[in-house]
């Protein structure tokens, strides 16, 4: 009992967040990974206006809850997500991890790194024990006991009312289903969808400001770990039903208190085990609850008049100007080469290596998702057991670094392969779920054993296990090395690309039915391209670690895989330029932020500008950068290569229709 009854209030912080994200899911269709962002800002904002600015705690509490949250809410819906599809679940997956990313980071930069401690709380004071349960000594209940479980019993009751016997609910059901079939019926959608929005980020808001004084400090990782671990009793609600997650989440913080209270600490199951235990319970939901494999599935009958992906820059240009394009290319390939090993200073030298390691890494998610079409978010993991596997061969038997990254290269091809073959099933937002689950896992239970990653400080990598001089301080081994490694993987993708498995792929990526249909086999596919995915990350994993002469699992955790979705997305996930402009650009704009005062938030500022870039994936799934090249493109294109050309052929190399084709008539332009 004296560990049992207080994981009730742990389990209701859960239940608390698992409540929100079906409500959004359920009223909107989006499930909300920027949830915990949005609780974060409402925390943030009651903190400052509490204790730096000493204002009472009902008014914080009324600004930043009842004011700005539902605001935060109506203004994602209509810059955002209102103009995405319902079918497009990448899109609102990718959306969502942006706000994850780019929300604490710009709160970071427009107040600076401002630490909190002891948040006051909106109703009982924590810290006072106002009677013990069943008079147990050992079972007190305090104030955060009664306002968690008073605030989610209110919460739970309110919202299964509002979405099950109202008419507001009955209207959010179906605007999920297909906002534009409820506007032939009469009624304003988008109202419906905005009112969504509001309550749920209302929600949001009040868990946020309701669980601040819970933690020591007030950090958004607080929040994100919460929010895997409602994911995980949501799945088990099916993104549905509010009572079951509701229970599942109390079970999982009565289960988690009590081991802990139980388990001997020290052991692999109190060490590597229980800090996993969200993550089982996910994946289990995922593999075994039905519902769960059929989230993508559209129910949306007019999803089929959904305009198609524009085309690249580079399929849309005139010949002449593309043998332009591919000249300048060489020219300033080479002169780039020749300036790193010659005149280069050796700090932008690291910047330039640092970003050839990352464009390698990248291009693993250019297969996986631009080639493939499924999203996954453990990259970064992947990655990571190419550098620990490269690592630990070379400690322990003195292998060669980059032999050893051909090993840990084949063995990141093998979890991939795994995590194919357990998630064969999902799609969209069930196989995110499912690759962030297993990043999760890699984090808590294998990269933090100090057999893995070598201590605190990370497995230091010696210059004898690296050979070549690749360790020289110049830096010019390791940029021949990098750009080799570089430009192997970039020839193989393009030749995939353009080969069987390409077009295999692409037909996947239309439909799979009809991908099957004509006889292409749907599972040897996916478990091919996830293989070859971690293959490239497992290699990029090593050659960053070169640069690094470290491996740290803090290079490799989860929520680098989240940031680097966001990096590649800004740019192009589509194309090979784009994941390397992504790996140069990154570590280029992280320099030049170095040269700005502390003031603008560092690499917050840099998570800020990429994740905002990301946010325009829903209007421009190609990514921003590849669409300012295609409208720039074009217009060069039609000034000085297409003068007489036929009415409409720009048109069709812009991506909009060939001469004679009519758009379908939805009001929606070619672009977006």
């Amino acid at each position: 009992m004296g560990f049992a009854i207080p994981g009730i209030p742990y389990g209701c912080t859960y239940a608390l967040f698992a409540v929100g994200l079906i409500l959004t899911y359920q009223a909107t269709g989006v499930f909300n990974f920027a949830f915990a962002a949005q609780a974060y800002t409402s925390a943030f904002i009651f903190s400052i206006l509490t204790l730096n600015e000493h204002w009472p705690v009902w008014l914080a509490f009324f600004v930043s809850v009842v004011l700005l949250a539902p605001a935060i809410g109506l203004a994602f819906d209509y810059f955002l997500f209102r103009r995405i599809p319902n079918t497009n679940s990448m899109a609102k997956v990718v959306t969502g991890i942006s706000l994850l990313v780019g929300i604490p980071s710009l709160l970071t930069v427009i107040f600076t790194n401002q630490p909190f401690y002891n948040v006051p709380s909106i109703l009982f004071n924590p810290n006072d024990v106002y009677f013990h349960l069943f008079g147990l000594q050992d079972v007190p209940i305090n104030g955060i006991f009664l306002s968690t479980v008073i605030v989610t019993a209110v919460v739970l009751v309110a919202m299964v009312v509002l979405m099950r016997y109202t008419s507001l609910g009955l209207k959010m059901r179906g605007a999920v289903e297909s906002r534009r079939l409820v506007q032939l019926d009469g009624i304003n959608a988008d109202r419906v969808v905005a009112s969504a929005w509001a309550i749920s980020s209302l929600l949001a808001g009040l868990a946020g400001v309701l669980l601040a004084p819970q933690f020591a400090q007030l950090q958004p990782e607080n929040y994100i770990t919460l929010m895997v671990t409602a994911i995980a009793a949501a799945a088990w609600g099916v993104l549905r039903s509010m009572p079951t997650a509701a229970l599942v989440a109390i079970g999982l913080g009565i289960v988690e208190l009590t081991a802990e209270g139980y388990l001997p600490t020290g052991g692999i199951l109190y060490d590597s085990v229980l800090p996993v235990l969200p993550m089982i319970v996910l994946v289990a939901a995922l593999l075994f609850v039905p519902g769960m494999r059929s989230l993508d599935d559209t129910k949306d009958p007019l999803a089929s008049v959904d305009p198609p992906t524009p085309p690249t820059a580079a399929a849309s240009r005139a010949p002449t100007m593309d043998k332009i394009i591919r000249v300048a290319f060489y020219v300033l390939l080479v002169a780039f080469a020749v300036s790193m090993l010659t005149w280069m200073p050796r700090t932008w030298e690291g910047v330039f290596n640092q970003g050839i390691a990352f464009s390698v890494i990248f291009l693993s998610i250019t297969l996986i998702t631009g080639m493939g079409g499924q999203l996954s978010l453990a990259q970064a993991t992947l990655a990571g057991i190419g550098a620990f596997t490269a690592g630990q061969l070379a400690s322990h038997f003195g292998l060669s670094l980059l032999v050893g990254g051909i090993v840990g290269a084949a063995l990141a091809a093998g979890v991939a392969v795994i995590l194919a073959l357990v998630s064969l099933r999902l799609k969209g937002l069930g196989l995110a779920l499912m690759t962030l689950a297993a990043a999760l896992v890699f984090d808590q239970a294998v990269f933090s054993r100090t057999a893995v990653n070598g201590g605190q400080s990370g497995l230091t990598l010696k210059s004898k296990w690296a050979g070549l001089g690749i360790f020289n301080p110049n830096g010019h081994a390791l940029f021949v090395v990098g750009v080799a490694v570089l430009v192997v993987v970039t020839l193989a993708i393009l030749q995939i690309r353009k080969g069987t498995i390409g077009h295999y792929l692409g037909a996947m990526r239309g439909s799979e039915t009809a991908a099957a249909g004509i006889g292409i086999n749907l599972t040897w596919q996916r478990v091919m391209i996830f293989a070859l995915s971690g293959a490239v990350a497992g290699i990029g994993g090593t050659i960053y670690s070169l640069f690094q002469t470290n491996v740290n699992a803090n290079s490799f955790n989860a929520e680098l895989s989240l940031v680097f979705v966001v990096v590649v997305v800004t740019t192009g996930v589509s194309t090979v330029e784009g994941a390397i402009q992504a790996g140069i650009g990154l570590t280029v704009i992280e320099q030049l932020v170095t040269y700005l005062p502390g003031r603008f938030g560092g690499n917050s500022l840099v998570f800020v500008l990429f994740a905002f870039g990301a946010l325009t994936y829903a209007s421009h799934p190609e990514g921003v950068l590849e669409f300012q090249k295609r409208t720039w493109t074009t217009r060069f294109d039609r000034l000085f290569f297409t003068k007489g050309s036929p009415p409409g052929l720009a048109a069709a190399r812009d991506g909009g229709p060939s001469p004679g084709t009519a758009l379908p008539a939805t009001g929606v332009g070619p672009h977006e």
